[in-house]
């Protein structure tokens, strides 16, 4: 076995030189065709104010023509939007659902070139695998400087547990540095074992050897597609959400050849109808790709091989703040990341051939193998509890044959660009860093093949996103200065709008303190306030699910905290779009329909069933004793109006969604009361460690405590009274 290894070892050394001489050669750079005035002008704020979402659907009913229309609003078609308006063609670009709703807004939020592809590259000596390697390391480069405010440079350790691995995963990695070449982000390093556990303490100590540190880089992606279509409609581009397309419009050329030539559309909305021309229809529509081909040609083959991929959320205190870790072995043979983001941590992903739907869930069944994994890389000390799980969500991804091939049995490794006997125009597989380099190809294609009147060469490389062009990252001084914010407000608006974070302060409401001055917060726990939800509407936000899971994140952070904060969402939200109290009940359940069946409520609660009760004799004792304390009337159960009561006890005067929420968390019978054995069922839950926290457990040791405070209080009453009575007689 040694000897196996030391041949491992000493193949990928004797491969670094000849991959050195290879990549100095691959990784040199090509002249700069780019003058100065081109790179001046992307760094120009484009001038167009924001028009609202009713002169977007208002341009795409009367329009004559356009000259490109995509179809789908993640960050593939967002980016050809981008692409193809900067190039000075009239765009369109309409989404079924919101922006970055589908895979988009689910991803492992790194941004990354693929060190597996590289070892895979090297080892196969496949030169096409390399390529890829190589331009999403140059893509990377691009969003970490095209976008500063939304991504930031992530270091990534890779623990060691073998002596052999070491030299082994060293060369590896020092030849990601080397592909990179100037884009580098930072340049990796070797750590001992008593500085890898300085640096990540929660690391799993005994026969660890040491650590390899590289750099990748880390975004908000669903903030992310969202900026770059806000990009493309500053720079002129028709963008509208919630708009399906029901079908494509044919007619024929100057030929007699059969193309497509628009698309009839939906505004979901209001449900009106109506067509729109285009010279080029894009299809980039990732899972969905096959629905859109068949609108096209009913007979065509299918590409589309949907996988999913499942992410979930624990505390922040599960890694450090600025450290990721990777497990490039995992039990099955995947790759598991472990990474901080918005002061909480992801881990995942999955694996798993699933059906294509807009609806995609997480199961337990994945939710247990993340959590094994984890298990395996922490220190005892770190107890890895499911019910520290705070979010969990399945994201598809759109594997892809190459129709372009005569061989489309196996799955493409980079994306696909495919023009249609009709000139519909697919762009299909890739993977979030690369999405403007699949843009350009895109759009490449459809300027050849539509003949569209394009002005200018592709414009997007440096080209900076929405809020890039006055960012800092010591902007947030100004902004806790300026409108006295909470410091940590300021930072999450800095990084979340860049320079738009000005506008959005000025519509905070007064919190009516002497600090902050400004900011109310719709959840204690997050750094989200009030005028984000108003900013959000400005941003295209339509229903409450796209605010709560896109404009904010919460619902990806905790969905738990997004149940919680709903109702005020929904009454700004309604303030702002004139919602009656019936929408407001229907955004509500949709949104809370949402949370548990995508967002992992579903799961969680029907893990915590399956449980048994495993009580000592005097915890049973104690709790009973709780429950009889909240049932005053002795009924045998605990209705809302008994939950009110007692939040009333101890000065808490919450609302009647609230009140739901709490009895919710805990009725799985779903009979809209609790009995006595829901909640013993949960107590013992919150031993094991099943669940992390409960409302009404909380609730039920407060509402003791106010009653043997309420006791005491009798018996000091008592005998003082007893004791006047006895010195009168």
């Amino acid at each position: 076995m040694a000897s196996a290894h030391l041949r491992r070892v000493a193949a990928g050394t004797a491969f670094l030189g000849a991959g050195a001489l290879a990549a100095s050669w691959l990784t040199s750079e090509a002249p700069s065709r780019v003058s100065a005035a081109e790179i001046s002008g992307k760094k120009l704020r484009a001038k167009r104010t924001l028009p609202p979402r009713d002169e977007q659907i208002k341009s795409l009913q009367t329009e004559d023509e356009f000259d490109v229309l995509i179809i789908g609003g993640g960050a593939t078609g967002a980016g050809c939007a981008l692409d193809s308006v900067t190039r000075g063609l009239k765009t369109a670009l309409v989404e079924l659902d919101d922006f970055a709703s589908g895979t988009s807004s689910r991803s492992t939020k790194l941004i990354h070139g693929g060190v597996r592809y590289l070892q895979k590259a090297i080892f196969n000596l496949d030169i096409d695998q390399y390529r890829m390697v190589k331009e999403a390391l140059h893509e990377r480069t691009n969003m970490l400087e095209s976008a500063p405010h939304l991504t930031h440079p992530l270091p990534i350790m890779l623990p060691v547990y073998t002596w052999w691995q070491i030299p082994y995963y060293w060369v590896g990695i020092k030849m990601y540095d080397l592909v990179a070449g100037s884009k580098s982000v930072k340049s990796s390093y070797y750590l001992s074992k008593k500085d890898a556990l300085e640096l990540f303490p929660m690391l799993r100590g005994d026969k660890l050897c040491g650590a390899i540190v590289y750099y990748d880089g880390q975004q908000d992606d669903a903030r992310m597609c969202l900026a770059i279509a806000l990009t493309a409609t500053r720079h002129g581009a028709t963008v509208a959400n919630h708009v399906r397309v029901t079908k494509l419009i044919h007619g024929q050329d100057a030929t007699g050849k059969r193309v497509v030539q628009g698309a009839s559309l939906r505004d979901e909305l209001t449900g009106k109808e109506w067509d729109v021309k285009a010279k080029c229809v894009i299809n980039a529509t990732g899972p969905f790709t096959d629905s859109i081909r068949k609108m096209d040609d009913q007979k065509v083959k299918e590409i589309c091989c949907p996988s999913s991929g499942v992410h979930i959320v624990l505390p922040g205190y599960y890694s450090p703040d600025q450290m990721g870790l990777l497990d490039p072995d995992t039990s099955d043979g995947r790759v598991i990341f472990f990474l901080p983001w918005q002061r909480q941590t992801i881990a995942g992903t999955t694996d798993r051939l699933c059906d294509v739907t807009h609806d995609p869930k997480p199961t337990e069944d994945e939710i247990e193998f993340i959590l094994g994994e984890v298990k395996n890389y922490l220190n005892p000390d770190v107890e890895v509890r499911r019910g520290d799980v705070l979010s969990a969500w399945s994201g598809i991804r759109p594997l892809v044959s190459d129709p372009n091939k005569e061989d489309t049995q196996s799955l493409a490794r980079n994306h696909i660009v495919h023009v249609s006997d009709s000139n519909l125009v697919t762009i299909a597989g890739g993977k979030w860093t690369t999405y403007r380099a699949m843009a350009e190809h895109t759009i490449d294609a459809a300027v050849k093949a539509c003949k569209l009147p394009a002005t200018k060469e592709c414009q997007t490389d440096g080209l900076l996103i929405e809020g890039a062009h006055g960012w800092t990252p010591t902007m947030y001084i100004r902004l806790v200065q300026d409108f006295g914010l909470e410091c940590e407000v300021a930072q999450h608006l800095s990084m979340s709008y860049g320079d738009r974070a000005f506008a959005v302060a000025k519509l905070a409401s007064l919190t009516g303190k002497r600090f902050p001055i400004i900011g109310k917060r719709i959840h204690p726990e997050f750094p989200y306030i009030d005028a984000e939800i108003r900013y959000g509407v400005r941003e295209y936000a339509c229903t409450a699910i796209d605010m709560i899971a896109r404009r904010l994140r919460l619902a990806f952070l905790n969905n738990q905290a997004a149940q919680e904060a709903l109702p005020t969402v929904i009454d700004i939200m309604a303030e702002e779009l004139k919602w009656s109290e019936k929408e407001k009940k229907v955004q509500y359940e949709k949104a809370t329909a949402f949370l548990a069946e995508q967002m992992g409520q579903q799961v969680n609660r029907a893990s915590r069933e399956k449980m048994s009760i495993n009580l000592s004799k005097d915890e049973m004792q104690l709790y009973i004793k709780r429950f009889q304390m909240i049932d005053k009337e002795h009924k045998g159960y605990v209705s809302i109006n008994d939950i009110r009561r007692s939040m009333k006890s101890f000065g808490e005067d919450v609302s009647g969604e609230e009140l739901h929420e709490i009895l919710k968390e805990i009725d799985t019978n779903m009979n809209g009361q609790v009995e006595l054995d829901e909640y013993l069922q949960m107590m013992s839950a919150i031993k094991s460690g099943a669940v992390a926290y409960s409302r009404f457990a909380r609730m039920a040791e407060m509402q003791e405590a106010v009653v043997e405070k309420e006791g005491l209080m009798k018996k000091v009453s008592v005998e003082r009274s007893g004791g006047g009575e006895h010195y009168l007689q």
